[in-house]
């Protein structure tokens, strides 16, 4: 879905599942979107920049196409009833409240209030990113205020203190325990650090956390945070002689929920852009790790050279970083009552010495030297029927969804599977942001140039096949004993086939006529001599090796001898300058976790210059070669004219097959399953209905 044959800049901002609307920002516009199917029923909503401010922003030079608009940044819901957003305004961010209505039912969506500033809300300019969270904790006041938008300003303003050029990826309110007052609020985001001479150093990408309910010091760190610490995220692959290759740069961020809330996993798309290595990684961390870090030591700078070293002195009650008010400190109700030495400890010491590392301390997915590099990241818990899995949706920067699944015992870093790859957006734009509707079970993907909504599961694609259904290994697909369909966890069925750890056909799909799978029907593909042409195979499954295997002439089947001209891709066998001795019956043969089956047979016939010239001869009338067959079959190499004879003879055939099909036909012999339980049925004795006559 679009509004415009232009880059707009679609960001999907929010989803609420409650009311089945998705609401999604770009220039000059706001979107609501119906969950259920985004190009029916989207309400839009006009909200430009103003006439001066726009010629202010051309007159500065700024991009008048990505720059002088407003570009929607910030939704937020308010209430029931109304959404906070703010804009970019043309470099002077502008904020309002739109009147969305009670119920989805109502169609209503317009702004209901006066505009306001957005400095210190929003950022000035669209290609910074902007993160927010709305904290269910108001203030009195007789204007509408929350506490993440100031924060965001304070992190702004104190940048030169606490933070090098950040890049802010996301921000979430995450509780710390079963008080509500201990939550606290974490930023993800990456920084250009610096040493202690101010040159310029690598990229590291950080989490920092910060009290909702931090309102500054009392005579130190007055209107700055007085809880603010941060430490570093690692994702990194170790090599065989030991060292340490770092996947810097997070660009993506998804947090999947558990029952408890130190159970959480933090997912992040990670890529290096360095001259020298070049790639992207998917690492998920734990959150009690997360807070195991921020529970240890602190960073403190020591010695001639100022390194880093843990902090050996003592630590001041209550421990910095604590909200006032929680479990710990019930007695302390706000910020401004902090003892003097924890503020000043906080202002020295706001990094954590110890890293955070992923689960595993090794990356889920890792793609080095690929044509793309992953952008967004969406991530599904599925339970199967041997076990929970988690499927992630990546997004690249080719517009481009990879669905992969991550296997619990899986123990290689390129071990990953990946299920299938969709295209969602044709002109290849970089996919922005992913979102999952776990009620609707859909996916939905934003990129400069629109959205798509794509299935969380698409059984039909692999076929009516056990085998096939088997082999995908799709934990939200089985076979149930006539086709691929979705796979519910609470339905019993006998023939019922899935198996996501081994993904065995042989084993799985015994009995459902398993052998009537292996062979593929025969095709005649024609090829032009000194011409390329070109075999399609297409596996069923990315994990499939093929290989292609040839007979000639009723000779015996050989192995296809690949070089510089005859080559095997990923979609089929190209093949070079065509020659006679290229003729033949070519077997396209996959394998995939020992089950083997030929997925394509094609026997391919080489014409010579002179029928190509006899067929392309326009001048020659068509009735002709009717009336003189002989003629045109004089033409041909004596080869050509078995062929031609052969082609006939297989016309005939599948003529008469066809007619045979039409007629009806009496049912074969019950085979597998049934064949067993036919005979059980037939035993069984009639049920014996006894009908009473009503007494007198």
């Amino acid at each position: 879905f679009s509004i415009s044959d232009k880059a707009m800049d679609y960001r999907i901002l929010h989803m609420d599942e409650d009311q089945d609307r998705m609401y999604v920002g770009c220039k000059d516009h706001v979107l609501s979107m119906d969950l259920n199917n985004i190009t029916h029923g989207t309400l839009k909503l006009f909200w430009p920049a103003s006439t001066s401010k726009i010629q202010e922003c051309q007159m500065a030079g700024k991009d008048s196409t990505h720059g002088c608009g407003n570009f929607v940044r910030v939704v937020q819901p308010y209430n029931r009833t109304h959404l906070f957003m703010c804009g970019s305004g043309a470099y002077s961010p502008v904020c309002v409240y739109i009147n969305r209505g009670r119920r989805p039912e109502e169609q209503v969506f317009h702004v209901d209030s006066e505009m306001e500033s957005g400095k210190g809300r929003c950022s000035f300019n669209p290609q910074v990113n902007t993160v927010s969270v709305m904290i269910s904790r108001c203030f009195p006041s007789s204007s509408f205020r929350y506490l993440p938008l100031m924060s965001i300003k304070t992190v702004i303003s104190f940048a030169c203190r606490r933070l090098a050029e950040p890049v802010f990826i996301d921000a979430q309110l995450i509780p710390d325990g079963t008080d509500p007052n201990d939550a606290k609020l974490y930023f993800f985001f990456r920084e250009r650090l610096t040493d202690n001479d101010g040159n310029t150093k690598n990229i590291h990408t950080m989490v920092a956390r910060v009290c909702p309910n931090d309102t500054g010091g009392q005579r130190s760190l007055v209107n700055k945070w007085t809880t603010f610490l941060k430490a570093r995220m690692v994702c990194s692959v170790l090599e065989d002689d030991g060292t340490e290759t770092h996947f810097d740069e997070l660009e993506s961020v998804f947090l999947l929920e558990t029952d408890q809330p130190k159970g959480l996993l933090v997912f992040g798309v990670f890529t290096s852009t360095s001259s020298v290595f070049k790639g992207s990684a998917v690492c998920a961390y734990n959150m009690a790790d997360i807070l195991t870090v921020f529970n240890g030591p602190f960073a403190h700078r020591d010695g001639p050279n100022f390194q880093w070293v843990a902090f050996q002195g003592r630590i001041p009650y209550p421990r910095p970083g604590t909200c006032p008010g929680g479990a710990f400190t019930p007695d302390i109700h706000t910020t401004k009552e902090f003892p003097d030495d924890v503020v000043n400890f906080v202002r020295n010491h706001p990094v954590m010495f110890n890293a955070i590392y992923p689960v595993g301390r090794r990356p889920l997915v890792v793609r080095t030297g690929a044509s793309y590099r992953y952008t967004a990241v969406a991530v599904d818990q599925v339970m199967a029927a041997d076990g929970n899995y988690q499927v992630l949706f990546l997004g690249t920067d080719k517009g481009t969804i990879q669905k992969v699944i991550v296997l619990p015992s899986n123990r290689s870093l390129h071990g990953d599977l990946v299920l299938e790859e969709l295209e969602v957006f044709k002109n290849q734009a970089p996919v922005t942001n992913l979102r999952i509707s776990s009620k609707k079970q859909q996916l939905y993907v934003s990129s400069e140039f629109g959205v798509s909504q794509v299935s969380l599961h698409r059984c039909h694609a692999y076929g009516s096949a056990c085998a096939d259904c088997c082999l995908a290994r799709d934990p939200y697909c089985a076979w149930d004993g006539l086709s691929c369909s979705r796979f519910y966890p609470t339905g019993k069925r006998r023939s019922r086939r899935q198996d996501i750890m081994h993904g065995n056909p042989l084993t799985q799909c015994r009995g459902f006529n398993l052998k009537a799978y292996r062979n593929a029907a025969e095709m005649v593909q024609y090829g032009v001599k000194n011409n390329t042409t070109f075999l399609e195979c297409v596996p069923k499954s990315p994990q499939a090796s093929i290989r292609w295997i040839i007979q000639r002439d009723n000779d015996r089947r050989k192995e296809v001898k690949l070089n510089d001209r005859i080559l095997s891709t990923e979609h089929g066998l190209l093949i070079r300058s065509v020659q006679q001795s290229d003729r033949g019956l070519y077997y396209c043969l996959t394998t995939e976790n020992g089950f083997k089956r030929t997925v394509a047979k094609i026997r391919l016939h080489v014409l010579s210059d002179a029928m190509v010239s006899v067929l392309a001869n326009k001048q020659q009338a068509p009735w002709a070669w009717a009336a003189h067959p002989k003629a045109l079959l004089a033409a041909f190499s004596p080869a050509e004219n078995l062929a031609v004879q052969q082609y006939c003879k297989e016309r005939q055939d599948f003529q008469k097959l066809q007619q045979r099909q039409q007629q009806r036909q009496p049912p074969g012999p019950l085979r597998g399953d049934l064949a067993k339980l036919r005979p059980l049925l037939d035993r069984r004795k009639s049920r014996n209905r006894r009908n009473h006559l009503p007494e007198v």
